[in-house]
């Protein structure tokens, strides 16, 4: 059984060699059959000529007078002039000794008869209407070229020498084409987890293929910094984990070593207070590992969702008056207003913690309160959380947002902080296509979050997820 080669070169090749011998095929016949028309047009026409003008004098002279061998032109050599009974009356040189080259009499209705019986192509012509009248033949040899089968077994050589030829150009001219793909596979087979700084050589050109590699190594470098990020933040984690846990030990070894020094109470408020950050700091982990995953997205109204979280918030600190696990103070109300419903798709549970980390973060650094407002703008939600406290120095402001940044104020007012919380809110955002900023205040900090808006009575807001079809027709409804 023949196998199909696999390869884009064998395929391609032998697409086109079968293209192309169809193609020549049906060239080949067409070809041969005007050929055969063409050249047999040509050489009866010119025998026909000849032959009429030797009519005019078979009519016009007697048997006995007729010059033998007759003149005759170049292209035509072979005439005679036959009688009623067959007897050559006269012929030209080449045809002087020949019996009849046809016994063809035409009917004096029909007297041009044109014949071939395989070796010559011969007119025939009556010179009169009388049943004795001469009868003019006129030819030559068939060419060799029209001779038996030599035109078709010459045309067809020729179509299988050109569809080798077209097939051999296409290999060669694909494996021309795929010979940076080659380099490339080669290239990409030697890049491995340790060593992701290696790109690919870019070939020449501007071709498809040249874009390929650029967009392989676009790629190759997002996937070089999310490694490097990864082990930093594997590194940084480690040591975040690794120096509580090591102060825990140390001190539960001073209380065993030494009972005599160490109040017991103490000891075990202190171990309390190293396993709650450890807690925050899982729990940060966590919720950072959550993000990479998928997470279903629907339609939010974020009027209501934050409404009905700072009314929360605002409840859960009056009523037991202790610090919330965000590490916020009790005491400082949040405020919130909001110009109407504003809608975006995204993850409820995604948006809650986002909200809660940069509500629980204002609360911290907060005087007197914070105040969250919801609007909209060019397209985008707008969520800004202020409150008035110390703020943000502007060089700090970028640097809040990385894993385990935490300036003085934030360790000073909460010591059992992971450092993950404003890192984790931005990734949120920018899962969500949005983005978190700090901005200008008159007093204090001011965070501001942005979301692309979604309209639920828009027909293509469902665009946005391939989920949210059935959601957008419930919010109509």
């Amino acid at each position: 059984m023949i196998r199909y080669p696999r390869s884009i070169r064998g395929r391609s090749t032998i697409a086109t060699s079968l293209l192309a011998l169809a193609i020549l095929a049906v060239l080949a016949v067409t070809g041969c059959l005007a050929i055969r028309y063409t050249l047999g047009e040509h050489v009866y026409a010119q025998a026909e000529h000849e032959a009429g003008e030797w009519t005019t004098v078979a009519r016009t002279t007697s048997p006995g007078a007729l010059r033998n061998p007759l003149p005759v032109s170049a292209e035509i050599n072979l005439v005679q002039i036959v009688g009623p009974g067959g007897a050559v009356l006269a012929a030209s040189p080449d045809a002087h000794g020949l019996p009849a080259l046809s016994r063809v009499r035409p009917a004096p209705q029909d007297p041009v008869r044109r014949v071939s019986d395989g070796r010559h192509m011969i007119v025939a012509i009556r010179s009169g209407p009388a049943p004795d009248a001469p009868v003019v033949l006129a030819g030559l040899a068939v060419p060799a070229l029209l001779r038996g089968h030599n035109l078709e077994y010459l045309l067809g050589a020729l179509t299988l020498l050109l569809t080798a030829c077209a097939g051999a150009i296409t290999w060669a001219a694909i494996g021309r084409a795929l010979r940076p793909v080659e380099a490339v596979r080669v290239h990409m087979a030697q890049i491995t987890l340790n060593d992701l700084s290696r790109r690919l050589p870019i070939p020449p050109g501007e071709d498809e293929i040249a874009d390929l590699v650029r967009t392989a190594n676009h790629t190759l470098a997002r996937l070089d910094e999310a490694v490097a990020r990864q082990r930093r933040f594997a590194a940084t984690t480690s040591h975040e984990l690794r120096n509580p846990i090591a102060g825990l030990r140390a001190q539960l070894e001073d209380a065993l070593d030494h009972p005599e020094d160490n109040d017991p109470r103490q000891t075990l408020r202190t171990a309390l207070n190293t396993t709650d950050r450890l807690n925050a700091i899982i729990g940060d982990l966590l919720a950072q590992a959550r993000l990479s995953a998928d997470s279903p997205h629907e339609l939010v109204n974020l009027n209501e969702l934050i409404a009905q979280e700072t009314s929360r918030t605002n409840d859960s600190h009056t009523h037991d008056g202790s610090h919330g696990h965000d590490g916020s103070r009790p005491g400082v109300p949040v405020r919130f207003r909001a110009e109407g419903d504003v809608w975006v798709c995204g993850s409820r549970i995604q948006l809650i913690r986002a909200l809660a980390n940069l509500v629980g973060n204002a609360r911290r650094h907060a005087s007197s309160g914070v105040e969250v407002a919801l609007s909209t703008a060019g397209g985008q939600a707008v969520v800004s959380i202020t409150d008035d406290g110390p703020g943000i120095a502007p060089g700090d402001r970028q640097r809040v947002f990385e894993r385990y940044t935490r300036l003085d104020d934030g360790r000073r007012l909460d010591s059992g902080g992971s450092g993950l919380g404003l890192a984790i809110t931005r990734d949120i955002a920018a899962s969500h296509r949005g983005t978190l900023t700090i901005e200008d205040s008159p007093k204090g900090a001011r965070f501001v979050l942005r979301i692309p808006q979604l309209d639920p009575h828009d027909d293509d807001g469902s665009d946005h997820d391939p989920d949210l079809a059935r959601t957008t027709e419930e919010v109509r409804t």
